[in-house]
């Protein structure tokens, strides 16, 4: 596949026809047939030089979610898709609708219209937490509306399902999403509450509602930080004709405390279908901000956020021991790979519900020349992650038993540590230094990881 598809591009015997969206992630064609547009898009991931790797793990989780999600009116359904180490694209319905973004010329709105669509929303996000998907990245480019007036949300790439591995917080340690309506939660790195979606709901009913944002455009973490405990300006200081039951719903959402807000998307649409049934607390009658001795007293608080608890799923899923497996880049010692698969396989034969997670790290992608495909940061993962597959393709487990994770770092063993730290892994098999070749990059790695590790960690040597 071409680095940079464009429209009459083949892939895998697929058409691109006309551009419609070019994010930062991935690009969105139209398909085109013999007689004209299909009612199909492509979805194609960013890659080669000035790509983000995490473009890669994006398609992987987009891929994964719709993937496991029943046919809805709410979200795409996935038609297609091609592997990450070949030609990567997802094939999905195209849904013919308005997008929320193209409406927001028009605000202020009047408060009934904005009832309407944010009640929407809510019920779309209703069917999706159904699912035990939480989206993560809400924001008005990712929500369109059919004729009918149903809300579709679109965009996975960040999102969250209950029954399977969360990838991008397994190997990522920053805020993921749109910082504009991100939830305090996600800052502190939670990524299983679905009451993140209506905080991001909430701060797009404030722009609807006032034509303004609740926290501004945040350039840096902190002042992303800001909103742990600084009140967005009351939306009837800004618009006087705002109904107390609009500012109450507005402002309930954006509370810092998940526990504060709607607890479901259902209680969320049945407040904005029926606003004459809201109860209005203070939040309601509010003109101002608070002051300053209220607001130095949340900044104290903030530096010790504690997130509130995720809800528990519908359905709790099987409980898994992590088994990591620490295969050096570009480890050429086929013996000790072999080894290692073995010791792999002992441990999956000793707990058959174990997850493996193979993990190579690589140094940050700020060392690579950007020169060529090959020194993408995009590029770099793909082909390790062909290396990964490649030596687990021999375990034959299913794909929600089996991870892979390149982490960037240039201390591996810190990163195999943080690893083994942050996702409960019970166990790391790492090669013996030694064994035909130091199993990695820099010396010493596996001393640091066997004195380290929250975990037992098995050193693995090929016999004879």
């Amino acid at each position: 596949m071409a680095l940079a598809p464009e429209p009459g591009s083949v892939i895998d015997g697929f058409e691109l026809g006309e551009l419609i969206h070019a994010g930062s992630m991935a690009t969105i064609f139209r398909l085109a047939g013999p007689r004209g547009p299909l009612p199909l898009v492509m979805k194609v991931p960013r890659l080669g030089p000035g790509e983000r790797a995490v473009n890669v793990i994006g398609f992987e989780v987009c891929r994964t979610v719709l993937g496991a999600m029943a046919q809805s009116h709410h979200h795409p359904t996935l038609i297609a898709y091609g592997d990450v180490e070949t030609t990567p694209y997802l094939v999905m319905e195209h849904i013919e609708g308005e997008r929320l973004d193209d409406w927001l010329h028009r605000a202020p709105m009047p408060p009934p219209e904005v009832a309407r669509i944010g009640s929407a929303i809510a019920l779309a996000l209703h069917d999706v937490h159904g699912q035990e998907v939480v989206h993560l990245d809400l924001k008005p480019t990712n929500v369109l509306f059919r004729a009918s007036g149903e809300a579709v949300l679109i965009d996975f790439g960040l999102a969250r399902h209950g029954y399977y591995p969360d990838l991008l917080a397994e190997e990522l340690r920053v805020p993921l999403g749109n910082w504009v309506y991100m939830a305090p939660e996600q800052i502190a790195g939670v990524r299983c509450d679905a009451r993140s979606d209506l905080y991001a709901l909430g701060g797009m009913l404030y722009e609807l509602a006032t034509g303004r944002l609740p926290f501004g455009r945040p350039a840096t973490v902190a002042e992303l930080r800001g909103r742990l405990y600084r009140d967005p300006v009351p939306p009837r200081a800004l618009v006087p004709a705002i109904p107390g039951w609009l500012q109450e719903i507005i402002l309930r959402c954006l509370e810092v405390d998940a526990r504060d807000r709607y607890a479901s998307a259902h209680e969320l649409a049945v407040a904005l279908s029926a606003p004459g049934a809201v109860p209005l607390t203070e939040r309601a009658v509010r003109t101002r901000r608070a002051g300053l001795a209220t607001l130095a007293r949340r900044r104290l608080r903030a530096a010790r956020f504690k997130p509130a608890p995720c809800p528990p799923p519908s359905r709790e899923p099987p409980a898994t021991r992590v088994i990591a497996v620490a295969i050096a880049p570009q480890e050429a010692n086929e013996a000790l790979r072999i080894a290692m698969r073995e010791a792999a396989k002992e441990a999956i034969a000793a707990d058959p519900d174990c997850r493996i997670a193979c993990i190579t790290v690589v140094p940050p992608a700020a060392s690579l020349s950007g020169a060529g495909e090959e020194n993408s940061a995009t590029g770099r993962h793909i082909r390790r992650l062909v290396d990964l597959r490649s030596w687990a393709k021999p375990l034959e487990l299913p794909e929600e038993r089996l991870t892979y994770h390149v982490l960037e770092s240039d201390k591996p063993a810190a990163a195999l540590v943080d690893y083994a730290s942050m996702n409960d892994v019970a166990r790391i098999l790492i090669g013996a230094p030694g064994s035909g070749g130091l199993p990695w990059r820099f010396t010493g790695v596996g001393r640091e990881v066997v004195g380290n590790a929250p975990c037992t960690v098995t050193v693995i040597r090929p016999r004879g």
